[in-house]
């Protein structure tokens, strides 16, 4: 069941428009989207068998399209993107590139830890780099499939400081030879920049991200260490996940400053390493911790990236169309929920003229 608030064009919610909170919004025919197709999405989001739909927000030319909140969500609502999240570190990792905290991504994992600090750390992290990291590819111990390997959250997602476990997982194979899917990529770049800030990431993200985005309401899990949960467990609204797209798709612009490094957003939004065809058919690529794909939609060839996360959590950016459309949903587990937001995502980009 759709709540009553949607945003086709304008909006009003507890007295306060959407321009007020600076962003404009235009009909979904103004943005170039067909009419019927659009009516049509909606009826089936609203007829949809399923409960756990939470929210649909559609920006074109930094202007809102689209805003639907379903089965008692609202534009305030918190919402756990699961592993979207991911996506959310590596832009972290631009913004401590831009700081000065990363010199550079041919960093090895070994040099960004202090080794009076962590005197444990296995040395063959001498040989993985962040970009290994970013491109799932570090040759770890570490598959998310698998739960016998030493690397796989269910090994130390429980514990109250996981920083030296996670310092000592073992190398199976070469780094950049494999990509494999594990929560530990993400989770070792979030520990770098907890050492270079001296704050967990959660607080860095606040203080760097969220608050100059206007981002209040947040939740990331952070253990008794003040570690966050760098792969995953970040609560935020469907709007601000949106304008993390938004974002994005401005080059790690918000409204005239420059939050992200330009030179890591150039390389997150072209680097492209790892054929994906056979593991996720929603996406042909990886690379930065964001999925990456083109399709053809009616007479239009179209490239995107984006953000996923499990129960149909998906953040999606469309360069040439200046397009992002984001979609929050908790089924999780099921399966059905990817599925879903895909073809959300394909009505959406079919619709366009």
């Amino acid at each position: 069941m759709r709540l009553p608030f949607l945003t086709i064009g304008l909006l009003l919610l507890a007295g306060l428009s959407l321009r007020s909170q600076t962003f404009p919004t235009i009909s979904p025919e103004d943005a170039g989207f067909k009419k019927d197709s659009i009516q049509n999405l909606l009826t089936a989001l609203d007829e949809t068998p399923h409960r756990d739909f939470r929210g649909l927000v559609v920006m074109k030319d930094d202007k809102i399209v689209l805003e639907a909140y379903y089965n008692t969500f609202w534009r305030k609502t918190i919402h756990d993107i699961r592993s979207a999240g991911k996506s959310i570190t590596a832009l972290l990792l631009g913004v401590a590139i831009k700081d000065g905290l990363i010199k550079d991504l041919d960093q090895t994992v070994y040099s960004l830890f202090s080794e009076k600090k962590n005197p444990s750390i296995n040395p063959d992290y001498k040989k993985i780099t962040l970009r290994h990291l970013l491109d799932m590819s570090s040759g770890l111990d570490a598959d998310t499939d698998d739960p016998r390997t030493p690397g796989q959250a269910g090994q130390w997602i429980g514990k109250d400081d996981w920083k030296d476990y996670l310092l000592n997982v073992p190398l199976k194979t070469r780094p950049g030879q494999q990509w494999v899917y594990a929560d530990i990529h993400a989770l070792l770049i979030g520990l770098a920049i907890e050492e270079a800030s001296g704050m967990s990431l959660r607080d860095y993200a606040l203080q760097k991200l969220f608050t100059p985005m206007g981002i209040e309401q947040v939740y990331w899990y952070t253990n008794a260490a003040n570690q966050t949960g760098a792969a995953g467990n970040l609560y935020i609204t469907t709007l601000d996940f949106a304008k993390l797209g938004l974002l994005v798709l401005n080059k790690g612009r918000w409204h005239g400053d420059q939050l992200i490094d330009p030179g890591f957003m150039k390389e997150l939004l072209e680097h492209q390493k790892f054929n994906l065809t056979d593991y996720f058919p929603f996406a042909d690529a990886y690379g930065f911790l964001w999925y990456k794909s083109s399709r053809t939609y009616g007479k239009k060839k179209l490239g995107y990236l984006f953000a996923s996360g499990n129960g149909g959590n998906h953040l999606i950016v469309v360069p040439e169309e200046r397009l992002v459309i984001a979609l929050t949903s908790s089924a999780y587990g099921p399966g059905y929920g990817q599925g879903r937001s895909y073809t959300i995502m394909t009505k959406l980009l079919e619709a366009l003229e």
